[in-house]
């Protein structure tokens, strides 16, 4: 029995498709979790008056949250679902603070194909953009991935 993915394969990129993925509302709960789980408890992302204090108008998201965020929105583009193999790298750039209430969205454009040394396999690059409510960028990265390639098995 074999299962039909959505995801789309190596072959089916071209330079210049472009992604969006729907927007996400950053929580209370995401921040406090995230502080839990990484052990970050900067008071930036816990203490309304520090943050306030230091200039960002009040709490703002850990930066990493909103990477990791930004990696389950591709998923709900369903680009990646069953195809992806691998995330090969990410090189991430923090351009402006996310603060609770914010509606983030990601923004993927493939920007380069390259073969692999399997010829079931192929990456594929992509310039990824995480946008506040505003447009604005507050995440420019960029991700290699490794993807499957040719007819589904």
């Amino acid at each position: 029995m074999s299962v039909e993915t959505a995801g789309l394969r190596y072959d089916q990129f071209s330079v210049g498709d472009r992604f969006v993925s729907p927007g996400r509302t950053v929580t209370e709960d995401d921040v406090m979790s995230f502080a839990r789980l990484s052990g970050d408890f900067n008071p930036l992302h816990t203490d309304e008056e520090f943050a306030r204090r230091a200039g960002f108008g009040g709490r703002i998201a850990h930066g990493m949250l909103i990477a990791a965020m930004a990696t389950g929105m591709a998923n709900q583009t369903r680009v990646f679902e069953g195809t992806t193999l691998a995330l090969l790298e990410q090189r991430i750039q923090y351009k402006a603070p996310v603060r609770l209430g914010d509606t983030v969205h990601l923004q993927l454009e493939v920007t380069a194909l390259r073969e692999s040394s399997k010829a079931d396999r192929g990456i594929v690059e992509f310039s990824a953009q995480v946008c506040n409510q505003g447009g604005k960028p507050v995440i420019e990265s960029v991700w290699s991935l490794l993807m499957k390639r040719g007819a589904p098995t």
